[in-house]
């Protein structure tokens, strides 16, 4: 609000009120991105320009934090804000933190990002895909997509605050409802398949001006033939191949060799296979 005072010609006083109205619109959201190289966050339609700070855990001297914030406007003067970093050693190494501080330090947002190191599993045997955030959240929601070959499925989302669950891949895959409220959102693969569930695994969880993400890249392998499958396989062939030809012995030596040797001494033995 500002007063004007003027003076007329005629002597008398007048007093002219002019409002000046700001306008601010309020961050909405902070979008996180990594590549190979980079980390990106970026915010849209803010007036007036927020504060970007990043920081990493383990803890990282700031003048290690090599990054950069690009501020631009639209035709009613609102900005866009992208602030990139540049990835510091392994990614599965780090977890990346950027936020936004509004100009009069009402909204700080804040979103997180950690690639773990991937996993290579058996095929069949259950796995424990892991999703923690790195602090406590009071109302929010998880969301875990799927990415193969094709665009990411989202195949498993929980809400605190309405207690849906949407499963995707029901009977497949599921959540421990009680370490879920302990900031735990590991998911649990019960069968997997070497075709169907290998990928990259991507967990979000979003509360109250934060945001959480954890991705993991899993390569589900067929299970090889355990020793003790050989060791029998082995056994069973010395009992069918005693012959009257060559005594116990000398068959079971021949054998313990080719267990040993591998495929590569089967020619030499080719009279002996009947398996």
């Amino acid at each position: 609000k500002q007063i004007v005072k003027r003076k007329s010609d005629m002597g008398y006083n007048s007093v002219l009120t002019k409002y000046v109205v700001t306008a601010f619109s309020l961050i909405q959201s902070v979008i996180m991105e990594m590549s190979d190289e980079m980390v990106t966050c970026s915010s849209h339609n803010i007036y007036p320009v927020p504060q970007v700070t990043w920081a990493t855990d383990p803890p990282s001297a700031q003048e290690a934090l090599e990054n950069s914030t690009i501020k631009t406007t639209d035709h009613k003067g609102l900005f866009t804000v992208v602030s990139t970093l540049r990835i510091l050693d392994s990614l599965s190494n780090y977890t990346y933190f950027c936020s936004f501080i509004s100009a009069d330090k009402t909204q700080v947002w804040t979103a997180s990002w950690k690639n773990h190191e991937g996993i290579t599993h058996g095929e069949g045997h259950a796995l424990s895909i892991p999703c923690i955030t790195p602090h406590s959240l009071q109302n929010f929601s998880l969301t875990w997509t799927f990415t193969s070959s094709s665009e990411p499925t989202v195949i498993l989302r929980y809400d605190t605050k309405t207690k849906h669950t949407f499963n995707l891949w029901e009977g497949q895959a599921e959540l421990d409802q009680d370490l879920l409220f302990l900031g735990d959102g590991s998911l649990l693969l019960h069968k997997p398949d070497t075709e169907e569930h290998s990928g990259t695994y991507t967990c979000t969880f979003s509360g109250l001006q934060s945001k959480h993400i954890v991705q993991t890249k899993v390569n589900i392998t067929v299970s090889p033939i355990s020793e003790n499958l050989i060791l029998l396989f082995c056994i069973l062939r010395i009992i069918l191949l005693v012959t009257p030809v060559l005594g116990v012995s000398q068959i079971a030596a021949l054998i313990v060799l080719q267990c040993v040797l591998g495929n590569s001494v089967y020619n030499i033995f080719d009279p002996l296979m009947i398996l």
